[in-house]
């Protein structure tokens, strides 16, 4: 059996009950082994009739029956609030061509969709071109998690195309190196 490196957990130092508490920094380097897809999660500003949207690589199936996915935002995200206000969103699952798309959605400011091309999903949101597949949504519960909020949407539109997906692996973006099946 493998020993337990004195690293992973740092002592409680408040005096509370002395419970272990696990050290922020390594826990980012620990569970970015990992590998995730990543996602822009896109709506249109209810007031301006902008695209808006934001990046985020912690996107999950919940539920067929009913039709539910999952997502985090930061609670201190300055676009989940314009998303949210929009109604119903997409949420866009990125190609490994895409990691510009990600850098872009993934900056502060409101040059998001600067040069980026998109189509309409059935209510309108934005769904970018390109992107491996789309799942159009709508807030079904919000819970608040640390420092960011879980995000459970219904699903009410979607598609899929044939594309490799871009993946977040270790603090790096990258592509599958598996053969695909045909």
């Amino acid at each position: 059996m493998a020993s337990v490196p004195d690293q992973a957990v740092r002592t409680d130092t408040d005096g509370g009950a002395g419970l272990p508490e696990v050290d922020g920094q390594l826990m980012r380097q620990v569970l970015g082994h990992f590998a995730t897809g990543v996602v822009a999660v896109t709506g249109v500003h209810p007031e301006t009739g902008e695209p808006t949207g934001l990046a985020a690589n912690s996107f999950t199936s919940v539920s067929l029956d009913p039709p539910l996915v999952a997502f985090c935002v930061a609670q201190t995200s300055s676009s989940w609030p314009l998303v949210r206000a929009s109604g119903r969103f997409t949420i866009n699952i990125l190609a490994e061509a895409q990691e510009h798309i990600c850098r872009q959605m993934a900056a502060r400011g409101t040059e998001k969709f600067r040069g980026l091309s998109w189509d309409p999903s059935p209510s309108g949101a934005p769904v970018l071109t390109g992107t491996v597949a789309w799942v159009e949504a709508e807030i079904e519960d919000e819970h608040q998690a640390g420092d960011h909020t879980i995000v459970v949407a219904r699903v009410r539109h979607l598609h899929a195309t044939d594309q490799a997906p871009l993946l977040f692996f270790r603090g790096r973006y990258g592509r599958l190196s598996a053969a695909r099946a045909g």
